[in-house]
């Protein structure tokens, strides 16, 4: 009898409390709201960015040109695995940090901290971040490249007179300039140990060792030849003057 009583009394209890948790997700996401749609899709757009992030931090920074040069000199110098990898990107990230300073800190003041505080609209924050990337960009990039991408580009956002660069013709034509100077710098780290490599080749051809590689007797020079010009100093200076 007890029984019988008790189950009417919880299915009442359970059923207000699911009616009074309605009740709340309705006040929370209205049904047919505009607002909740955009504020959702939003948070889509953040979470995708988020995901990207890395992406995002090599196409519009100075990452490319420190990584290329990084991998070029562990070529040149004939190393596989030394320096580790994470060494050589943490490197580079830390000098990708140092010479886009000033453009965080614009992007930062200007755009994220006044949306932050409500001070001013999604728009104009956007705008005002994108400001500092987009004039880093175009004082990096090659005019043959944007030009390139001008040409490609559809007319609907193809750049007009006395208009902006569309970041969609500007971002990829940065990346291709970024590409080129890595290669050159990239060049003129190896050419010097190309050097070393052709002189031991040719002594120990003189000698008669051919069973010998000539990279292995190679090595400890050029490991020693890059510590004495002190070329850590050297690489690491070069490349952050280069965005002077």
């Amino acid at each position: 009898m007890k029984r019988r009583l008790l189950t009417p009394a919880l299915l009442l209890i359970f059923s207000g409390t699911a009616t009074a948790q309605t009740s709340i997700l309705e006040g929370l996401i209205p049904p047919g709201s505009a607002s909740t749609s955009g504020q959702i899709i939003q948070m889509l757009a953040v979470l995708t960015v988020l995901s990207i992030a890395p992406g995002l931090l090599i196409m519009v920074t100075s990452f490319t040109r420190f990584a290329i040069a990084f991998s070029m000199l562990r070529a040149g110098l004939g190393l596989q695995t030394t320096p580790a990898n994470l060494v050589m990107i943490s490197l580079a990230l830390f000098m990708t940090f140092y010479v886009m300073a000033p453009v965080f800190d614009r992007a930062w003041q200007n755009g994220v901290q006044p949306l932050v505080n409500n001070q001013i609209t999604q728009d104009v924050a956007m705008n005002e971040i994108t400001t500092p990337f987009r004039e880093f960009m175009l004082r990096q990039v090659r005019d043959k490249d944007l030009r390139l991408f001008e040409d490609l580009a559809d007319e609907s956002f193809r750049t007009q007179a006395n208009e902006v660069v569309d970041l969609r013709i500007l971002i990829p034509a940065f990346m291709i300039s970024e590409l080129r100077r890595g290669f050159e710098i990239g060049f003129l780290i190896v050419l010097p140990f190309l050097v070393i490599d052709l002189i031991v080749a040719t002594l120990t051809m003189s000698m008669g060792m051919m069973m010998l590689p000539p990279t292995v007797l190679s090595l400890p020079f050029k490991i020693l030849f890059f510590v004495l010009i002190d070329g850590w100093n050297i690489l690491v200076g070069s490349l952050i003057r280069s965005y002077s």
